[in-house]
Parts: C-alpha cells; structure tokens; sequence
C-alpha cells in the first residue's frame, strides 16, 4: 500500500499491545505522535490521507484511529464517513452470511462502530467543526497543537473502555449460547428452534420460498435407556445429534434437539425432493453407527421415525402449520412400522 508506512521501535511492541493509525498529512506530526504513543507501548501505522486511511483500516483493523480533519485527497470528515460506512457494510455482510449455528447474532452497527474509535485531530476548533466531526462518527476530537498529555489520557481511556465492552461482550455471548443451545448435544435447543423456525417463515413469506422441516425420534428410546441406563442413553441421544448435524450441511439448515429423544431439522429454500434426500441421507447415517439396542423390536440397532413436510410460507398461514404437518407424517411413520420417514408435502 503506497503510502502507507508501519513503524515500529528496535525492541518490537508485541502484537498484543493496542494497534493506532494515524492519518495525517503533515509528517511532524505523525512522527511526533509515533514516537510518543511508541514510549506508551503502542504500535503505530501512519498514512498521509483519508484514502489511505480507509485502505490501511480494512487491512490492519486498528484499535483506534487517530484522524486528521483537514488532508489531501479525502478530508478527515469525509475518511471518518466512510470508515462508518464499513462498518454498516461488515454488518450486513455478517447477516446474509449468517451461520445458523452461531449466537452471536445480537451484535448491532453501533456496537460494531465502538470496537474502533475515531479520535479527531484538527486546528479548527470551532462549534461548526466539532459538530461536523460527532455527526461523522468521531467518538472525541483533540486540537492542534496537540497537548500530548492531554492525547496520551483520552487514549487510556478509550482503549480501557474499548476492553470493557470486549469483556461484556464475551459475557453477553456465553449467556447467549447458554440460552440456544442444547447442553447435551451441543445442537440448538427448543428456543432457539423456535426463534429461527418464525424467523425463517416471515423471510420466505417475503421471498416465496419453500420451508422443509423432518422431526425424528429415536425408536423405543424409552427402552433403551431401560436396558442400558441413563448415561448410554445421553451418549446415544450425542452420537444421534452428531450424525444429524454433519449430514444436514447446506448452510441455512439448522439441527435442534426438540425435546427428549426428538431432533428437528429446519431447511430453508429445500423443496420437498430436497428434504426427503436429507432424510434418506439421515436414516443411512443412523443405520451406520449401529448402536446396538436390544430393546428394539425393529432392528438389531438404533433406528429412528421422520416426519418430512413442506410448506410454502403465507401471511394467512403460520410455523405451527409447518410443525402440524411433519409431527403428522412422524406419526405415519411410527404408525407404519417405524425406522422409516414419511413425506407430507
């Protein structure tokens, strides 16, 4: 990146140490700011202008940025707007690549925006241009000629609040995934079934797109944890989730342990054919663990039943018609004789 100039001193800051780019046109002050921020422990990239700038940001993703109002080619104003614009970016970028296996879900732009605060420098410091440097996103502004030890104090304290939201941050994502995933196996729970199931309705209502679901319960679990006891039980319901999780692999499908020995896969944009390959690929899968049960009066080995239905999704209908259908063919299943999935579409 032409322009564009890492520094760092003789003894190399560890990567660790908080990361500043500092956008200014005027090199006194990019060397002055270098070697006092160096004294501090931070590393330090420097650039001329906006432009360089926004580069620099995308490809080093700094911890602040300290930005100069008035530069060549794009004015601080104009770089802090874009950089905002970034964020907004990698925002939506995240949703539509959204893994649905992922908690972390509740991350919204102005959360995104606080992990790299714009500190402003400028020599205008009239009301006009503070105004115009808040309106652009800057967290804070410092003046020209800057007072370093007033800089050095607003730095330590963007950076330690920088860190406390991290740590809330990591908190609030352990409770999260507490509240969506099943202890057990690891796959998403009810709540999150049912948070994803009417999600997914109002997106394909929208899209008109089909929604496939399969229910399945293991056969005679009731007697399988009878005959090998509670703990087989756990490991049995495990190995289960296990398979369902890595046969049902297109990237909006998630896998839900929906109660006792029942999972549920929901398949957004999956037609019926698409679904009820998913439940052949599923009972292929559950035949080759071989999970010897004895308690079983169709099989030598765990098995399971599976409901398959689709629906188009409709403002008039709802999820629980979804649901209706595929616990509906379940029972067809099981009615049926078992280790088998019935389609109801």
């Amino acid at each position: 990146m032409s322009g564009i100039s890492p520094f760092f001193n003789s003894k190399q800051q560890p990567q660790q140490s908080p990361l500043i780019l500092v956008a200014d046109d005027d090199k006194s002050v990019r060397v002055f700011l270098r070697k006092a921020m160096e004294k501090e422990g931070y590393r330090v990239v420097e650039v001329n202008d906006g432009k360089q700038c926004l580069d620099a940001y995308e490809t080093i993703k700094p911890d602040i940025v300290l930005l100069d109002a008035v530069m060549p080619v794009m004015d601080g104003f104009t770089c802090c707007k874009h950089l905002f614009q970034i964020a907004k970016n990698n925002l939506k970028s995240a949703v539509e690549t959204f893994d649905t296996d992922s908690t972390l879900n509740n991350t919204v732009i102005s959360q995104i925006w606080e992990r790299t605060p714009i500190l402003m420098i400028t020599c205008l410091d009239d009301e006009e241009s503070v105004n115009l440097a808040f309106e652009a996103g800057a967290i804070d502004y410092v003046t020209k000629p800057i007072h370093w030890p007033v800089l050095r104090q607003r730095l330590r304290r963007l950076l330690k609040e920088a860190q406390i939201y991290k740590q809330l941050e990591a908190a609030n994502q352990a409770l999260q995934h507490l509240a969506n995933v099943d202890g057990l196996t690891e796959l998403a729970n009810r709540r999150r079934f049912d948070d994803y199931l009417n999600a997914q309705w109002i997106n394909l209502a929208q899209k008109e797109s089909p929604l496939s679901m399969i229910l399945c319960d293991i056969d005679f679990f009731k007697f399988y944890n009878d005959r090998y006891g509670h703990p087989a039980g756990d490991i049995c319901l495990q190995k289960v989730g296990a398979v369902l999780s890595f046969k049902v692999q297109k990237h909006q499908d998630l896998v839900a342990r929906y109660g006792g020995e029942e999972f549920a896969v929901i398949m957004p944009y999956t037609p019926a054919s698409g679904a009820v390959h998913i439940a052949e690929v599923i009972q292929a899968g559950i035949k080759d663990l071989q999970i010897v049960h004895d308690g079983s009066v169709v099989s030598q080995y765990v098995t399971l039943s599976m409901g398959v239905a689709t629906i188009v999704p409709t403002w008039e209908s709802s999820p629980l018609d979804l649901i209706v259908r595929a616990d509906k063919a379940l029972y067809e299943a099981k009615a049926g004789g078992r280790d088998r999935f019935v389609s109801s579409s």
